[in-house]
This record gives structure tokens, C-alpha cells and sequence, in this order.
């Protein structure tokens, strides 16, 4: 299969390493230095499995700065851009996601599109609906700093927003690319919104529990 991967930060590179495994992977970033260093193999974040696949493994993984090379014959693509939470207005960012959906959809209009960034709850739906498109959905995951890689091929869970055929068809490609077995990874298909709030939920979460940490 082919898939483009938008954004590739932390988790669009984990993802794009884990995908390219089995598939066609291409990753598209506005960042040049990005770009240059994946086509080189070379890593520019602080995993060493990562690094390890990209100078080891067959990946079948090409960047470029290009969207319309990226997503003009893609079977999926899926969205990893920043969306960091504007303090001023008490709402995430989420123009990236925005700007990578129109030119996907200029380029490649019935390809699905799944979306990895954090979102407030009801984006989803609201980008559906606003774009005209059914087959957006959402995605979480959760990865820890320093093994983004290694949480990908060892899931902890799988939670897709959607129950449509294709995003089933993008669960299972996530489960043909770990290293577990079907039975070992807990699989959960619910609506956009919960999805969301799952990610959400699991964020705020993990940050209550190391303030409270710190505090003791």
C-alpha cells in the first residue's frame, strides 16, 4: 500500500519507519533539513531504534518537500502535524491539520485520510462535515519520549475513531507492523469524538500524575 505521511516530528517518523516495513511510505515535511536527513537514513530525533532501522532495515521510505508528490497516488494519508495549544485564545492550533487536509484533497479527493495529531473533541466530525468529507477520522497514539518506535511495534493498544472499511484496513496495517500477534494487542473502534477524548484523557492524565510526583 501506499501512504503518505504528513508531518514527520516524533510521531511521524516512528510511524513512517513502522509502516514502511510492509509498505510504500512516503513522508512529506515543509522542513528541508527533515526531508535530506531521511532520504540519508540518518535520524534526527533521540531514539536509537529508530536510528537502528533507518541505517539497517529495508525500509521502502522516500521524503520529500513536495505535497502533490506526496499525495497525488497515495492509498492513505495520514496527518502527524504540531498543533500546539494556544494559551491566549484556550484552544489547540489546529491550522496545520487544516492547511495538509485542503491539499490533499486538492490533490487526491477519495483518498482516506486519518488524523494523528491532537485535536480538541469534535474536530473530527466538524472537518467531515466542513470539508465534505465522510472518510476523515481519527487516530490516538501513545508514545513515550525516547521509544516512539518501540511503543509502535510493541502497542500497548490500537484505538481507531471510525468503523468503516477503511479505517479496519488502517488497524490492520498497524497490527501487521508490530511484532505482537493479533491476540496480544487490544483493538477498540469507536466514534471520532471518543477517540479524542481518549487522547486527551491519557494526556492530561499522565501529566496529573507527574505533578503529583513532583509535588511528593
Amino acid at each position: 500500500m501506499k501512504i503518505a505521511i504528513a508531518g514527520v516530528g516524533y510521531v511521524g517518523l516512528s510511524l513512517a519507519v513502522l509502516l514502511a516495513k510492509k509498505n510504500e511510505v512516503i513522508a512529506f515535511d515543509i522542513d528541508k533539513s527533515k526531508v535530506k536527513n531521511i532520504n540519508q537514513r540518518k535520524s534526527y530525533i533521540e531514539d536509537s531504534l529508530i536510528d537502528d532501522f533507518l541505517q539497517k532495515k529495508d525500509l521502502n521510505l522516500f521524503a520529500t518537500e513536495d505535497y502533490i508528490k506526496a499525495f497525488q497516488n497515495s492509498e492513505l494519508i495520514v496527518i502527524c502535524t504540531p498543533t500546539n495549544y494556544d494559551e491566549k485564545n484556550n484552544e489547540f492550533n489546529v491550522d496545520n491539520v487544516d492547511i495538509i487536509i485542503e491539499q490533499a484533497l486538492s490533490i487526491n479527493k477519495h483518498c482516506p485520510i486519518v488524523i494523528k495529531s491532537t485535536v480538541p473533541v469534535g474536530y473530527t466530525q466538524s472537518s467531515q462535515k466542513s470539508f465534505n468529507k465522510k472518510n476523515i477520522f481519527f487516530s490516538p497514539e501513545f508514545l513515550r519520549e525516547g521509544s516512539a518506535l518501540k511503543d509502535n511495534l510493541y502497542p500497548s493498544r490500537v484505538i481507531i475513531g471510525s468503523k468503516q472499511p477503511y479505517a479496519r484496513s488502517f488497524a490492520n496495517i498497524l497490527i501487521d507492523a508490530a511484532e505482537l500477534s493479533r491476540d496480544e494487542i487490544p483493538l477498540l473502534f469507536m466514534k471520532s469524538n471518543e477517540a479524542e477524548a481518549v487522547k486527551l484523557f491519557a494526556n492530561t492524565y499522565l501529566a496529573m500524575r507527574i505533578a503529583y510526583f513532583n509535588e511528593l
